[in-house]
């Protein structure tokens, strides 16, 4: 018989997510019955089809103050006009123990995805924005990469070595980089599935690596998401002719990419349990960046 790999939703036991929901729905006034997940991989996240809203439940062990900075960071945008998912129009985090839950506007979505191109208008803007009137936390890429890695446990050691490996030889590569952008707040994270639909626009949702930075390598996120989850060139390059930069032609393109990747994937490989779906589809990547592969499709997570 094979090995039960039991339900983890974002980071919880399937029963404790439940029972955090229905606790953080009761504090607002708001009906849990029938909630649908969206998704569970990183976050749990709710539809709550009656209230109209989502509820989305920070990964388990996720610092409260890092849900709060979250929070006035998206209030902050929204008193700009910034075209981003908005908040409830209550006191938020909602704390439920050591669980910080956030409540979302619903906005209906067709079935395809948000293309590329309609994130370059937001982009943009966000990058352009003058810095917000608190602390934004700074761009780490390689830090992110080093503490994920610690993290790891399901992978055979010397696929975590290997990583390790590969980011001591990209870090120095890094601090050669010129960036040509000028610094300026990042999404952290932009891709097809962190934006909505909303009429012929998009607006932008999952802040929660918003940080300060180059915005080259927002830039160059969507780059990686076009091309490793079979988005294909054209789809990638409405959106830089619409940005109105091509990151694939700036010369610190190859290593910001690779530091990207790794981190991408090194995120995944410490929530990654042994026998399940996230840690083959690691180790799968691992082995792509073993033979050089940059152009081998990657299944989404």
């Amino acid at each position: 018989m094979g090995m039960t790999v039991p339900v983890v939703i974002g980071g919880f036991a399937e029963s404790e997510v439940h029972a955090v929901l229905e606790e953080a729905c009761r504090r607002i006034g708001v009906d849990p019955a029938g909630a649908e997940m969206l998704r569970g991989h990183t976050n749990a996240v709710f539809l709550l089809r009656s209230a109209g809203a989502v509820a989305k439940i920070a990964r388990a062990g996720t610092p409260v103050g890092d849900v709060a900075r979250t929070v006035r960071l998206v209030r902050w945008l929204s008193r700009r006009d910034f075209p981003t998912v908005e908040l409830l129009p209550v006191e938020q985090p909602v704390v439920v123990g050591e669980h910080a839950v956030t409540f979302w506007q619903y906005l209906p979505q067709p079935d395809h995805p948000v293309p590329a191109a309609h994130l370059a208008g937001p982009l943009r803007t966000l990058h352009q924005l003058p810095p917000p009137p608190f602390a934004v936390r700074p761009l780490d890429t390689a830090g992110a990469i080093r503490r994920s890695i610690a993290s790891i446990t399901a992978l055979p050691p010397a696929d975590t070595a290997f990583l390790r490996q590969r980011l001591s030889d990209l870090e120095p590569a890094l601090a050669d980089v010129r960036f040509v952008l000028r610094p300026g707040l990042l999404q952290g994270d932009p891709q097809h599935r962190n934006a909505l639909h909303q009429g012929e626009a998009a607006v932008l949702c999952d802040w929660d690596t918003a940080c300060f930075g180059p915005p080259e390598l927002d830039l160059v996120t969507v780059e990686i998401h076009c091309r490793r989850f079979d988005y294909g060139r054209s789809h990638y390059q409405g959106f830089a002719d619409l940005y109105g930069f091509d990151v694939t032609t700036w010369s610190g393109y190859a290593v910001l990419r690779d530091l990207r990747e790794l981190r991408m994937i090194t995120t995944n490989a410490k929530r990654a349990r042994a026998g399940s779906p996230t840690l083959e589809e690691v180790r799968r990547r691992v082995d792509g960046l073993r033979l050089g592969q940059v152009d081998t499709g990657w299944n989404i997570l």
